[in-house]
Formats: C-alpha cells, structure tokens, sequence
C-alpha cells in the first residue's frame, strides 16, 4: 500500500521536530509525516545516556527559536534537552505527526511523475513504500549504531570494561573505581569531571589537547531577563546577545590566533594554579581549527585541582591486563577505560539516494546554500553549524525550505533542483574543519563551491540575510 505525503521529514530530533513545526505552521494547506528510526523522539539527546551528558552550547541558540527555553540553566543536562524537545512537539501536536521505528533504507526521486519514493523498513523487518513530493532530510550525519572505536581489538587484552560513550548503559558502575578517559573532545571534557563525582580516580588521556573555554552554566542577563520581561522577548534578545558573542569569539579567534591561544591558556592558568602543565593545554592547530569546548562552572578544572582528576598527554603504546602504558613509559592502571575517540559520519542517515534508479554518488554533489543538493529535485537536509549551535542553521534552512514550498505553490511549480555551474565556480571540501570525524568521510561528504550561492559560510548573520529574508530564485535554482 503506497501512501503520498507533500513533505516527508527524516529525524525526531531536534532539527526534525523544528521542520515540522516550520512546515506546520508556514505551509499549513501542506500533508507532512516525520520517520524516526528509533523508538522515540530526541535524536542525539535520547540516544546518548553517559554520565553528565549535556550541551556543548547554551540552549538560547541550541533550543527552538519558536518555544523559549524556560530553565535557569544554559548549559543544560541531557534529560532536560530530552524533555524540552518532547514538550515542544506535544505543545505543537507534532508527536501526532511521527512514526516510530520507520527507517528509511532508499529514496528514489521518479522523474516521470514527480515525486519521491521512500523505501522504509518498520519495525525492523516489514517493509514499505511511501511517497512524496519533497523530501526533508533532518538525521543528523553521525552514525546512531555505532562510534569511532579504532582502540578496539587493541584494548581486547584489558581484563576491566571497555566502553565507548555511545553505548554507554545504566549498568556500568564506577564507584569507587580507577577510570581512563580516552580522548579530548566535547564527550572527554564531558564525562570526566562527572565521573570523578564517583570513581575513586580518572585520567583523561589524550593524544593531542583541545582548547577549553569556561561558560558559566547559568546565563545572568538572560535569566535576568526572563524576570523582567515577556518570556519571548526574553529569550529573542538572549538568543541574539549569545549569537554575537559566539560570532565575535570565532572572528577574533581567526583574526588573531596567537593572542586567543594565550587568552585560552592563562584563564585555565588561573583555574590550576601549580597544577597547571603547558602540554596538556596548548593545542598544535589555532582555535577554531577544529571546535573550542566548552565546561560549564569550570568543572573540568575544579576536578583536575580537587586531584580527582588529572590529564595526560601521550599516545599508546600498549594495552595490558590491567591498563596500558603510554609511549612515554607511563603505566596506567584501571578498572574502566572509556574510549571517547568520536563519532562516525554516516551521511543521510545510511540511505541510498538515487535519481530515476540511478544511485547519487554524494561525493560528487554540492551543497546550495548549505540546505539542498545540486542536481537532486525536491531534496533539502537540516544540518548545523560547526562554530556555534546546531539548531541555529537547521532553523533557518526551515525557514528556507518552507518558502521554496510556498513559492512553488504560488506558481504552480512541481519541481525545484539546484544547478552547479563548474566553469563559475571552483569546488572546496564541504568543511574546512580539521576535525577527525570530518577527515575520515571526506570520501562521502559532498562539497561546497567558491563562493555565494554555494559557499557554506558558517556564519548565522550572513545565513538569516539570505536564507530568511533573501530571494528564493536565483539562476542556479531551476524551478519546473
């Protein structure tokens, strides 16, 4: 049994719940239904459960720009952003509009009559079809089955746990236990001063380190707003008071690295006192190479000089029943060792994409405007920023998306597919980001081009001017 949609949405998180919403409320006349792979909504906030798990970024920009966050904390606590985003959708009665343990498998778009096919499997075996008219790809890019775990077959030799912070489950129990923390990222910084809560002691061990920037957990002024005036007035000038400083932190950051680094490195000078040891806070890249993270409170820093904690910068050597010894001769014991090594990008959620049953090489496309795929009709992804929050820009390529839809309802249009003209413009990989996860799928990510319409400038004052505000047809658009 076929059933036809005008818009299907891919993705019950936060970024397919702000689709829905777009839609629901712009393109009102429009049919849409949300397939979430999993068994509820939340995305990355119901998938991950280790311990502390929290936002990178304060939830004035992380949270919808249509349903004010309403808790004092800006950094929030993963069950909370869970909450939130459950709320919102039944707030919205956009729960009504999901269906659960759909994954789609394939999309073929059928040039002849228009539309989408999208092959789903329910429930894990059944298989359907389902049609429609444009399809809104709101997954994320990272791999939900599993993360980057090159220590694994590795670490086989070490007699304790081994865990990777993705699979991360309630009966793991660290009290009262040694802990090696592998890795330096968002989730590293993350989970060791909350593990040290309860173990009896951890080591972050890193390869290389990262640049760490104290945010306060609570926001003064917003909170002070949300005292003092309407709440979405309150959280419209929040939001845009944290979208400033965000922006000012990366452009000073590009502009003068050197005096960024030193700034960086004597606030966590100041925190560590004697503790404090120069090769675990001096990156070899300049901020915003790859992301700054973030630690509400100075938590992180507060572990590290209570001794609960430590930091060591070394590599592996070898693994060994009882932990494992760095290169530079050091011998770790532990009960648990962790290893936040990242994530794994899987593009489109792992489908198929394909036009008229011949497969889309995704390497090959570009990206027009950051929201839709050169030659690929009807298609649009919501995908986040990489210097401030995720749902900043999956808000805006909403907006865009909802009138591209009124657009071609206004003029009778069935079809809209962007065109890259490579004798205008050069190609660029699609992040310049020297994140691990972006290098190892550069084989799979699509590309950017030189300059304006297909440039992806990460930047959330140049996207609103163009995407919210500027024109929804250009030469590169071709609407049929």
């Amino acid at each position: 049994m076929e059933t036809t949609y005008d818009v299907i949405i891919v993705g019950a998180g936060l970024s397919g719940i702000g689709a829905a919403y777009h839609i629901q409320d712009k393109c009102k006349d429009r049919s849409f239904t949300i397939l979430e792979s999993r068994k509820d909504m939340g995305g990355t906030w119901d998938l991950f459960r280790y311990p502390g798990i929290r936002s990178d970024s304060d939830m004035y920009t992380l949270g919808f720009s249509f349903n004010p966050w309403k808790d004092a904390k800006a950094i929030a606590d993963g069950p909370s952003i869970l909450k939130y985003i459950k709320e919102t959708a039944q707030k919205f009665g956009l729960d009504k509009k999901i269906k659960y343990r759909h994954k789609v498998i394939a999309a073929d778009w059928d040039s002849e009559r228009r539309t989408w096919k999208i092959k789903v499997e329910k429930n894990g075996t059944e298989k359907l079809e389902l049609t429609c008219k444009f399809f809104f790809v709101c997954s994320g890019y990272y791999d939900y089955e599993k993360g980057y775990d090159p220590l694994r077959e590795q670490s086989s030799v070490f007699e304790g746990e081994v865990i990777h912070p993705q699979q991360w489950n309630s009966r793991i129990d660290y009290t009262d236990k040694e802990v090696i923390v592998i890795g330096s990222g968002a989730t590293a910084v993350t989970l060791v001063p909350e593990l040290a809560k309860k173990a009896s002691g951890v080591t972050m061990l890193q390869r290389s380190p990262t640049y760490i920037l104290n945010l306060p957990r609570e926001d003064a002024l917003a909170n002070f707003l949300k005292r003092n005036l309407p709440a979405s007035v309150a959280h419209t000038l929040a939001r845009w008071k944290n979208i400033l400083v965000s922006l000012t932190l990366y452009q000073v950051s590009r502009k003068w690295p050197g005096k960024m680094r030193k700034f960086i490195k004597d606030k966590i000078a100041e925190q560590l006192g004697d503790k404090y040891k120069d090769q675990d806070f001096d990156p070899s890249y300049d901020p915003w190479d790859q992301r700054l993270c973030l630690v509400p409170d100075n938590d992180l820093f507060k572990a590290v000089r209570s001794g609960k904690a430590r930091i060591v910068t070394d590599t592996i050597d070898t693994f060994t029943r009882e932990g494992l010894i760095t290169k530079g001769g050091k011998t770790l014991k532990a009960d648990l060792i962790v290893t936040a090594t990242g994530l794994k990008i899987k593009l489109l959620g792992g489908m198929q994409l394909s036009i008229d049953k011949q497969v889309t090489d995704t390497s090959n496309l570009h990206v027009y405007r950051g929201v839709m795929f050169s030659d690929v009709p009807n298609f649009a992804i919501a995908v986040g920023y990489t210097n401030a929050s995720w749902t900043l820009k999956c808000d805006l390529n909403c907006h865009y998306v909802t009138r591209i839809l009124n657009h071609m309802e206004k003029h009778g249009y069935e079809t809209c597919t962007p065109r890259f003209d490579d004798k205008a413009f050069s190609s660029e990989p699609l992040l310049d980001f020297e994140a691990g996860y972006v290098k190892r799928a550069l084989d799979i990510l699509p590309k950017q081009g030189s300059s304006h319409p297909w440039k992806v400038y990460q930047n959330y004052i140049k996207d609103t001017l163009a995407l919210k505000y500027g024109k929804v047809t250009d030469k590169y658009l071709e609407y049929s």
